[in-house]
């Protein structure tokens, strides 16, 4: 195969509404920001990645990928993947390795793969060797910022969709007593067959996390997930081991090395690692590391993307589903009465609508 030289690295920033707004508390009010990386081959062949941020700092992200991104990577081959991540890696030492470069080296890992892809006319779960065609999804966003209400309608819409599992979330917000009496309200009305999920977005100390924990254990659910700080590695383990529910976390770890305390610890059975927080690269090495110690994977958001991963792994568990990029594409990838099969076309097989860049385009640079 000819080398893929790298001609050409664009950048897209995008501002939209959102489909549903993210209530996590009453007040949310931030757009969609989405940052579209492409990058272009002597050949005229273009592979894309990109962002969704809840938070501030795509300004500052597409700023580290001019400056020190693009000068690295301009005039490699596009398929040394791993060579360009790992010199990536390397050369971020002195400014700090996740964070804002983490995340801008992972929207371009994103586009490098969508390349070779391409060029291999597969997709990535077929290129990677595929591991099943069938992979189930949890309904997520069943906001905090709903009510219990609200959130119980959410959950049923889902139920009503197909799916078999959803996420709700505690903490944060309306107090322990609060909580523990809307999941008692969401499993009487979801009743018993339905998997519920808890997120606490690292909202409780781990004595809290105990306490309330214990209580919730009545109601039969499924995995509580981040109850605390993603530093709190201990904690985590504490809670794990006082708890008859599964504890789950990881979307806030960045790349294997941060994660690599709850790959080993027993007690933790799923992991949720986050592709802007790693790249493909990195997320597919995670998942070998899970699975020799038989951990499973439910990764965090872009379903569109992470069901061309799970395709290819033996430790997947669920897909997150949420709608916030569905009106995005040109050919949007959907679940269908609760599970996703991966599109068949090459690389990760999304494309962008024009449209919608048209609609929401407010920067774009090369």
């Amino acid at each position: 195969m000819e080398a893929m030289v790298i001609q050409e690295m664009r950048i897209t920033r995008l501002q939209a509404p959102w489909v549903e707004p993210p209530q996590f508390s009453v007040s949310f009010s931030r757009p969609r920001d989405i940052l579209i990386v492409e990058i272009e081959t002597a050949d005229g062949m273009v592979g894309m990645g990109y962002l969704l941020l809840l938070g501030p700092g795509i300004t500052t992200i597409a700023s580290f990928l001019h400056e020190v991104i693009e000068p690295a990577i301009i005039g490699r081959d596009a398929s040394a993947v791993e060579a360009i991540w790992q010199d990536l890696w390397r050369g971020s030492y002195w400014v700090g390795r996740m964070g804002v470069s983490m995340m801008a080296q992972s929207a371009v890992d994103i586009a490098l793969w969508d390349l070779i892809g391409k060029q291999a006319n597969m997709p990535l779960h077929r290129l990677w060797g595929q591991a099943c065609d069938r992979i189930p999804a949890y309904g997520s966003g069943c906001w905090r910022g709903l009510g219990g209400d609200g959130m119980i309608d959410k959950a049923k819409r889902y139920v009503d969709a197909g799916f078999t599992a959803i996420k709700m979330q505690c903490g944060l917000m309306h107090g322990d007593r609060a909580d523990v009496a809307n999941v008692a309200a969401m499993r009487k009305a979801l009743g018993p067959d339905i998997r519920i999920l808890i997120d606490i977005n690292m909202g409780w100390t781990a004595d809290q996390a105990i306490a309330v924990g214990r209580q919730l254990q009545d109601y039969d659910i499924y995995w509580l997930e981040e109850p605390v700080p993603v530093e709190d590695v201990d904690g985590y383990l504490r809670i794990a081991e006082a708890l008859n529910i599964r504890v789950v976390g990881g979307e806030n770890n960045f790349n294997r090395h941060d994660i690599r305390s709850l790959i080993t610890a027993p007690s933790i059975p799923i992991l949720q690692p986050d592709v802007m927080r790693g790249g493909l690269t990195e997320l597919r090495k995670i998942a070998v590391l899970a699975d020799a110690w038989s951990t499973r994977l439910a990764p965090h958001l872009f379903p569109e993307l992470m069901v061309q991963l799970m395709a290819s792994i033996p430790n997947g568990e669920m897909l997150e589903y949420v709608n916030w990029l569905d009106d995005a594409w040109v050919d949007p990838v959907l679940p269908e009465a609760g599970f996703y099969t991966p599109p068949e076309r090459p690389g990760h097989g999304l494309v962008f609508d024009p449209g919608f860049i048209a609609k929401h385009q407010i920067a774009s640079t090369s």
